[in-house]
């Protein structure tokens, strides 16, 4: 087994509440780093004179990089479910959630059109990743190990809730992987209420 990396040797600047750098807080936890310290407002990862300023590349990044605990199965077909998963939420629900779109539609159509508009697009995203994952989902999204699929579900479904009240009932399978994700150390260390920037109401 890879010894792990220490943490001293990447720097993440994040935001506590952004679904993005959540996502990568979690693989950094997976990949067995001990401190995130949180100082800025989107994900860019600095590991020497490697600078990466994307989720997605930054968790690829480390998957290559640092091999210990990896967030992709071997087996190919899997390694596409996840690859598809984490591409409806990162293309599909998180960009028309983003501040500057709810912030736009606000000011067009007012408050109550914005939280139509976000609940709308997040339940479609959840009812096509609940037809893509049942038949692959065990423990967590594509079997019984943590791979990237997750990743990418746990801050989208903490969101959806905290934020939007989106209401799981209708998503059996996505409600039974977030109680997985909030009893796994990997995940509640990553939350947003757990970070240094966080605010005494953080959600």
């Amino acid at each position: 087994m890879t010894s792990p990396v220490a943490a001293s040797s990447l720097k993440l600047y994040s935001y506590w509440r952004s679904s993005c750098s959540h996502r990568v807080r979690i693989a950094l936890n997976l990949k067995q780093y001990e401190k995130l310290n949180p100082i800025g407002y989107v994900p860019t990862l600095v590991d020497g004179d490697v600078v990466i300023a994307d989720s997605f590349a930054i968790i690829m990044y480390l998957e290559e990089k640092y091999p210990q605990n990896p967030l992709l199965p071997c087996d190919l077909g899997k390694r596409a479910i996840n690859y598809q998963a984490a591409n409806i939420v990162s293309s599909s629900i998180q960009p028309l959630q983003n501040i500057a779109v709810l912030k736009y539609i606000e000011e067009k159509s007012g408050p109550a059109e914005k939280l139509r508009w976000v609940q709308h697009n997040i339940e479609k995203g959840f009812t096509a990743l609940e037809k893509l994952l049942k038949p692959h989902a065990g423990k967590y999204a594509t079997g019984d190990e943590i791979y990237m699929a997750d990743l990418f579900l746990a801050p989208q479904i903490h969101g959806a809730i905290n934020r939007f009240n989106i209401d799981m009932s209708k998503f059996s399978l996505l409600n039974r992987l977030n109680e997985e994700y909030n009893g796994t150390a990997a995940f509640q260390d990553a939350a947003p209420a757990e970070q240094p920037d966080a605010t005494p109401t953080s959600t």
